[in-house]
């Protein structure tokens, strides 16, 4: 019955172009900013994108090289950036109109799999809709992280033919679907700190592969009531707000132990419009979200004059491609999507993917 539910669900990742206000054909947009004497992400945010509250945006875009401090940065390091609404312009490696065309068009063209023998059973992925931007057939290639999985997917190795399934029970996927062998992947997932949690269901029964996008977790507060996260002492006796369903583990990774030791107040409503409802009414001091779902919220509710982002990351939180450790083959599954991910890494393609949906996703906040 589970398979023949997971099949009737099954729809091929929709392809589209997609579109944005972008510079003129003659102007390039978008690129690399060698950071200068002086500078922090919220100077370079400002003076090239004319916005200081996008400094998120070029920690997101260089999360590996900058790590979660955003005011790591050192003098002569290189940042990429995403265009966003045709800014910046006239950096070294950015992208002209006519070739983000190109890109979005090639894209959109490509087959969503290989051609599958008929000797070979296909690889089997489970995703699901509703987690925007990283997931949903609504969105250009099914989202940011369906499009690196399929171009790291159509990039494999050893040839293999695969298809991605779409069953919308999160729920389902992990003790079901996926551990009990129904398929052979999920994603996209977020891997506990399984040295600190190593009861974790997660940790136990799963393998993850290498991340393929790492996302940074926000804290979310009223501009009419600051606070600010410098060290985690900042968070006792305050009330935190992370909607039912959503991971906890932020909150006692890293040897924090907020929860564990009762150091703040966890409030989880049903929904993320309900936290930053709860936070603009005094009833919390903070949302802890991350950032896409975050700033999507803020501005569907038309939060933007209450609602800031505090200038400390309280996370990084990877997101990974999951296989069952009881599958036969995860040890050569999981070699296969490393090694996917490092083709499309090293050949330009995962960048230019990130860069088209950082610049889409931007555009909308």
């Amino acid at each position: 019955m589970i398979t023949r539910c997971l099949m009737a669900a099954a729809v091929a990742v929709s392809l589209s172009v997609s579109s944005g206000a972008g510079p003129a054909a003659a102007e390039t947009c978008g690129g690399v900013y060698r950071v200068k004497s002086g500078d922090s992400l919220s100077l370079i945010a400002d003076g090239l994108y004319k916005d200081a509250s996008k400094w998120t945006a070029i920690h997101q875009s260089n999360i590996a090289d900058i790590g979660q401090n955003p005011n790591r940065i050192r003098v002569g390091q290189e940042l990429r950036l995403a265009c966003i609404d045709g800014l910046p312009v006239g950096l070294e490696g950015g992208t002209t109109a006519a070739q983000a065309a190109a890109i979005s068009t090639q894209n959109a063209a490509r087959p969503t799999a290989p051609v599958v023998p008929a000797t070979q059973r296909a690889l089997r992925l489970l995703t699901g809709d509703d987690y925007a931007p990283f997931t949903d057939r609504s969105l250009p290639n099914g989202g940011l992280y369906t499009d690196v999985v399929d171009a790291a997917m159509r990039n494999n190795p050893t040839g293999a033919g695969y298809k991605i399934y779409w069953v919308n029970d999160w729920a389902a996927h992990l003790d079901t679907l996926i551990y009990d062998g129904v398929v052979d992947m999920g994603f996209p997932w977020i891997r506990p700190d399984c040295d600190q949690l190593p009861d974790n269901w997660r940790c136990n029964h799963l393998v993850f592969s290498e991340p393929m996008f790492e996302i940074l977790v926000l804290l979310f507060v009223d501009k009419s009531r600051p606070f600010t996260f410098a060290t985690d002492n900042n968070v006792n006796g305050n009330r935190l707000c992370r909607p039912k369903g959503y991971s906890k583990h932020v909150f006692d990774q890293n040897g924090r132990n907020w929860l564990k030791d009762g150091k703040m107040e966890l409030v989880s409503p049903l929904t993320v419009a309900n936290c930053f409802e709860m936070l603009v009414a005094g009833e919390v001091d903070a949302v802890a979200m991350n950032e896409f779902t975050g700033r999507a919220a803020v501005a569907d509710l038309d939060l933007r004059d209450r609602v800031d982002v505090d200038a400390t990351p309280l996370t990084i939180d990877g997101l990974h491609v999951v296989i069952s450790k009881e599958h036969p083959q995860s040890g050569e599954l999981l070699a296969l999507v490393n090694d996917s991910l490092k083709t499309i890494k090293g050949s330009g393609e995962y960048q230019q993917i990130i860069d088209t949906h950082m610049s889409r996703i931007w555009e909308g906040f």
